[in-house]
């Protein structure tokens, strides 16, 4: 599938979405679980108690692999439920880039200060040119996040259309429902603003 006709949401760091169903939220785990029991399915994953968890097959994940995150609650009216997904890369990819853009950051604040600090009191502050060092640093570690959501993409699509399908959000065969920012409804995606 090319991320050209994706419907998912834009590129970013761990995207999010929510989408009420008609379904009870007990109807939307079943369905999950039954989804990931059938023969020949592209996903893996659990289903239980308001939340699941799905996953591409390890024969075919790689590093940049994500997996999609659900809590699943019923609707204050009684009729329906809501569904709030989190794709994101596997917890120790997550990890990793979290330690590594603090410890840059810790880094680059630690260089500012005492380049300030230096040049306040009149001493030579050219430690402030590892601060740009540093500040090309995190605009690394950001293209390389970014690169791998790109290279992860067509496996979200994967994710997205299992959770569609068991779900039956969108008629068989039929594009993917879209819904334009802010409008609601109890079929396709809506990005969560939180």
């Amino acid at each position: 599938m090319s991320s050209g006709s994706s419907h998912l949401p834009p590129y970013r760091i761990r995207p999010r979405f929510q989408v009420e169903s008609p379904l009870s939220a007990q109807e939307v785990i079943a369905r999950l679980k039954k989804g990931l029991e059938r023969e020949g399915t592209t996903v893996v994953g659990v289903a239980r108690h308001g939340y699941a968890a799905l996953k591409i097959p390890p024969d075919i994940r790689h590093y940049w692999s994500p997996q999609l995150s659900l809590s699943v609650e019923e609707l204050e009216s009684g009729k329906g439920s809501l569904i709030r997904g989190l794709y994101g890369p596997a917890p120790n990819v997550w990890t990793l880039f979290i330690f590594i853009y603090a410890l840059v950051g810790l880094a680059f604040l630690g260089v500012v200060l005492v380049g300030v600090s230096y040049l306040t009191v009149g001493m030579d502050a050219s430690i402030l040119w590892w601060a740009l060092v540093l500040a090309g640093a995190l605009l690394s570690i950001y293209l390389v996040s970014y690169f791998g959501q790109r290279l992860g993409h067509d496996q979200m699509e994967i994710l997205h259309n299992f959770l569609e399908d068991n779900l039956e959000m969108r008629n068989r065969g039929s594009e993917p429902v879209r819904l334009a920012p802010g409008q609601t409804g109890n079929r396709g995606i809506e990005e969560s603003r939180n």
